[in-house]
């Protein structure tokens, strides 16, 4: 499993720039998703029933295609493996496909079988209605087979998802070569069941069922919030499909991670003032298999999938998550603000997946005054986030000479972290801040108007990529070395 090749990053987010280097492929249930919005301002004089003046028509992936969808959401390489029909809803869902960057090839269309859809109407968010296009009848077995063995035949992927909404593209003869592919690959294989026995999937890594589903597999209710009942049945249905790994979704509740003779795990949901679990599964499915599929193991993929979940249902309607949305529900909170290189690397490639502008300027901040604040606040407008680096004691003696310090570097760098405006603080060794130019490469580079372009250190680096230097007004007759120059002459 992914996990035997697991980098041990530092933090969740270390993982999500990883995404984008993964191949996914997906099989499954392939669904048309149609949003009806509008208005309801009026009762049908025909039957009591609503008036919707729609206003707004929209097509979405839904199915094993919105699993696709977030998966290339998150920058990952994504084969999708189903079928449609020779419809226009077909030709709709291939160009939602198309429009995402999601590979069709394995794709198959079937005449006389109407593509999947399900129509949704909605006023102001809350849904009416739902109708459902579908036959039912399974897909034929042979055609499954030989477009997942086109797929087979080409580059391998780094995980395999199946997606079985039990509308006929899952047939055990399918599941067993996708699961065999799987084994002979090395590559983990994630399952969102339907089949009431899990046998149907057995010796898929990990299988995501929600708690309807897992009730139905045990054939009894669960009672609510019962996690010891909970982990039996978990305990029991691994066994049953020989997987790795259970993970169950909860909605509002979370989800639910069981292993083989490890205790249960349940990683509660962020709350939402909007709450629709329309399509959350598949983020779930899709994110999870993302994470095993860059080396992470189970515990850590099923954290980061548990942000995006929650992430989904506060939208209306099926929906993907993007780097920079799971990067905020995922990163460092603002409690410590004072880091090591290190962790300022570290925050800087969150910052970066969440597609924020940092901001960068350095100094010495011995005796904070009105001058550094407007600095720093001037600073601070011209991005979304403020970092400071402070010269440590050593660096200052070497640039100010004997006698500064006046205060010492941990109380300059809390001093400064304690400023609104500033996100983080971090201190360096060196004479010049170029070393830590290098390591953090910001997007805007700040320094005081006494100084020329031309002597700004960094200047040229930070022009390189693309970032620019400002040269940003100082407050007159503030310095410290004035300051220190007036304590000294006042003893």
């Amino acid at each position: 499993m992914g996990a035997d090749r697991e980098a041990a990053p530092t933090t969740l987010v270390d993982l999500l720039p990883r995404f984008a280097q993964a191949r996914l492929w997906v099989v499954g249930d392939l669904m048309l998703d149609e949003y009806l919005e509008g208005d309801v301002q009026r009762i049908s004089p025909e039957a009591p029933v609503p008036v919707l003046c729609v206003q707004a028509e929209s097509d979405r992936l839904g199915g094993a295609a919105n699993v696709a969808h977030n998966a290339r959401a998150l920058g990952a390489t994504v084969d999708l493996c189903g079928v449609v029909g020779t419809d226009a809803a077909g030709d709709r869902l291939l160009a939602c496909c198309a429009a995402a960057g999601i590979a069709t090839t394995a794709i198959g269309r079937v005449a006389g079988q109407p593509t999947t859809r399900k129509v949704r109407a909605l006023a102001r968010n809350q849904q009416l209605l739902r109708l459902d296009f579908e036959t039912g009848n399974p897909v034929d077995a042979e055609l499954a087979r030989g477009l997942f063995a086109g797929l087979a035949a080409g580059p391998r992927p780094d995980a395999v998802v199946i997606s079985d909404y039990a509308k006929g593209m899952a047939s055990a003869a399918l599941v067993g070569d996708v699961i065999g592919f799987a084994a002979r690959a090395g590559v983990p294989v994630l399952v969102d069941p339907k089949a009431t026995n899990l046998a149907h999937y057995r010796g898929a890594t990990v299988l995501k069922p929600n708690l309807a589903e897992l009730e139905r597999s045990i054939g009894h209710r669960l009672p609510p919030g019962d996690t010891v009942a909970l982990d039996e049945a978990t305990q029991a249905l691994l066994t049953c499909a020989a997987a790795r790994a259970l993970v169950v979704t909860l909605g509002a509740d979370g989800l639910a991670v069981a292993r083989p003779g490890t205790a249960l795990e349940v990683l509660p949901a962020a709350r939402r003032e909007v709450y629709d679990v329309t399509g959350a599964g598949d983020t779930v499915l899709a994110v999870l298999a993302l994470a095993l599929a860059v080396g992470a193991e189970i515990a850590t993929a099923a954290r980061i999938a548990n942000a995006a979940g929650g992430i989904v249902v506060g939208r209306v309607g099926t929906a993907v998550v993007r780097p920079h949305e799971l990067a905020t529900a995922l990163g460092p909170g603002s409690g410590e603000k004072t880091l090591t290189m290190d962790e300022a690397v570290r925050r800087r490639q969150w910052w970066l997946a969440q597609k924020r502008r940092v901001v960068f300027t350095n100094g010495c901040f011995d005796l904070l005054h009105v001058g550094h604040l407007a600095l720093l606040r001037h600073a601070a407008s011209l991005g979304d986030v403020l970092l400071v680096a402070i010269n440590s004691d050593d660096s200052v003696r070497r640039l100010k000479g004997a006698g500064r310090p006046v205060v010492p570097e941990e109380g300059r760098a809390r001093l400064v972290a304690a400023l609104e405006c500033v996100d983080a603080v971090v201190c360096f060794e060196e004479d010049t801040p170029l070393e830590v130019l290098e390591r953090l490469r910001p997007d805007v580079l700040v320094k005081g108007a006494d100084y020329g372009l031309d002597e700004v250190v960094g200047r040229a680096l930070v022009e390189s990529y693309g970032g620019r230097v400002v040269l940003v007004p100082l407050v007159p007759d503030h310095s410290t070395s004035t300051l220190v120059s007036r304590i000294r002459e006042s003893r």
